[in-house]
């Protein structure tokens, strides 16, 4: 849980106080969880949520005319891409980009399940990972390593 706070909070101290604040909220409201996925996917959900929540409280949130962007295929970074260079990319997207690309890419959501989650529509999920990609080909570009 707490690798999931960081990787969207990106500070260590703000990843502590989000996970913190959700593990508060698990014990608060377990009662109310109800069965519907695992407890391992609620507490998840629960720690995501706490995570932008204090994303946005630091005012953090990127602005964005997210506008109707097609579907488009996962991609297969190759595997002559420094999984450095690739970590300092993601890290580098702006948050509303980073947290998309990671729990879709990385923590294998659907973008129904990323757009509950972030409270969002599920076309804006793919507009944003689309652009999150895009950003990630120019980002590693960047860094020397033509990707096509």
């Amino acid at each position: 849980m707490y690798t999931i706070a960081l990787r969207i909070l990106n500070d260590q101290d703000e990843a502590h106080d989000a996970l913190q604040e959700s593990f508060i909220q698990v014990f608060r409201d377990i009662q109310d969880f109800r069965g519907e996925s695992t407890l391992g996917a609620w507490i998840k959900t629960i720690t995501v949520r706490s995570a932008l929540k204090k994303l946005k409280s630091l005012n953090r949130t990127p602005t964005g005319n997210d506008t109707n962007i097609p579907d488009s295929e996962p991609v297969v970074w190759p595997a002559w891409i420094n999984s450095n260079d690739l970590e300092k990319a993601i890290l580098s997207l702006p948050d509303a980009y980073r947290v998309i690309f990671l729990l879709l890419e990385v923590e294998g959501y659907t973008h129904k399940e990323t757009a509950l989650m972030l409270d969002i529509p599920v076309g804006t999920s793919k507009i944003r990972l689309f652009r999150a990609r895009q950003l990630l080909r120019k980002r590693l570009t960047d860094y020397g390593k033509d990707y096509e």
